[in-house]
């Protein structure tokens, strides 16, 4: 069997605390079920900035586009409010989506049976949702140029940020999306604003276009992405795999992890392409809660969303489909036991840290694995 190389980057606040369960499962896969994984670390974020005044070293960029996946935790804090713009943490993570060139980001959002009163939304708006938001990660508002504070004179300033999309961004990202609803209800929501924004109408006409040449057997719907950001909290299990550019995907995805009950409890994945030879591509995984300095060492923090993560390692770099199946079941399990963490705490169930959550997921997985 290959080897696997993984990179993890902890990050900051409960990052190196979330990273520290993933450790545990890895452990025990390489030791009981022969996985071979070969485990690599490094910095990024104020970590890195502390150390290397970047927010990810050179040295730790080349471990990343050398590894066969990454595994993130988070990165940020108020300690690095005030460091440069180009060097905050956040940008380690911008730099490590566009140097690897991860352009389609997925992210879940699944309501766990036995949280589903711990949504904001009543029970039955809730229960049994499972939506896949595909947002593009390297084109747009983020990346485009101009981006500047321009001074005007007479006390006045201005600021730019330039939304762009080319042809082929639009067409491979779209692919992502029906590619992965084939496997799903085979239903692609496109989301834009094409009513006031050109880059919307050009986003509007090759996703359709792309529908007809390619995927004419999967489901197509449009809508504004204000409208789409409505209906979320209306109705969100109208949706099965909504399509979106890097700005609306990002508030989107957030949306759509709280309906869930808490974003501590979501992965994602940033994928690149697929290798012409290989077939093998560049990918990071993460959380899509942030550093949350304010519980950081107190072992508070709740590690799903970081092994959830590493569960979407395990099926889209790894091909691992039943181990990455079994350890999402026993993530599924733990909660039906009534196993919490605080931000997830309701009365009557039983409150654990960190730790305690991360013993009894790898304790549900090796009973699964068994």
């Amino acid at each position: 069997m290959a080897s696997k190389k993984l990179l993890l980057l902890p990050g900051d606040g409960i990052g190196p605390e979330a990273m520290a369960e993933v450790r545990k499962i890895i452990a025990y896969m390489n030791a009981e079920l022969d996985s071979e994984f070969v485990l690599d670390e490094g910095l990024v974020g104020g970590s890195a900035y502390d150390a290397h005044g970047a927010a990810i070293s050179e040295a730790d960029m080349a471990k990343a586009l050398a590894a066969d996946a990454v595994l993130f935790g988070a990165v940020g804090g108020p300690k690095w409010d005030r460091v440069p713009y180009d060097v905050r943490p956040e940008a380690g993570l911008l730099r490590l989506r566009k140097d690897m060139e991860l352009f389609a980001n997925l992210r879940p959002a699944i309501c766990y049976p036995a949280l589903a009163d711990s949504s904001s939304l009543k029970k039955d708006v809730v229960e049994g949702l499972d939506i896949l938001i595909v947002r593009e990660l390297t084109g747009g508002v983020y990346f485009g140029e101009p981006k500047e504070i321009r001074d005007l004179g007479n006390g006045q300033k201005r600021g730019i940020d330039t939304q762009v999309y080319d042809t082929y961004e639009i067409e491979r990202i779209s692919g992502v999306a029906f590619e992965l609803a084939r496997t799903r209800a085979n239903k692609v929501t496109s989301m834009e604003k094409r009513n006031v924004m050109k880059s919307g109408v050009l986003w509007n006409e090759v996703v359709t276009a792309t529908h007809k040449a390619k995927y004419s057997d999967v489901k197509l719907e449009h809508m504004l992405a204000d409208a789409g950001g409505m209906q979320l909290v209306r109705w969100p299990k109208q949706f099965d795999v909504i399509v979106t550019d890097n700005l609306f995907g990002d508030m989107l995805s957030d949306i759509a992890a709280m309906l869930t009950g808490s974003l501590g409890m979501l992965p994602s994945a940033s994928l690149g392409a697929p290798d012409a030879k290989t077939g093998s591509r560049k990918a990071l995984y993460e959380p899509v809660h942030g550093s949350a300095p304010d519980i950081a060492g107190t072992g508070a923090a709740n590690p799903i969303a970081m092994i959830a993560s590493f569960a979407m390692c395990l099926r889209y770099s790894f091909n691992m489909i039943a181990e990455a199946d079994r350890l999402e079941a026993a993530i599924a399990g733990v909660l039906d036991d009534g196993i919490r963490t605080g931000d997830i705490m309701s009365e009557g169930k039983i409150k654990v840290g960190t730790v305690e959550m991360g013993d009894a997921i790898l304790a549900k997985f090796k009973a699964l694995a068994a």
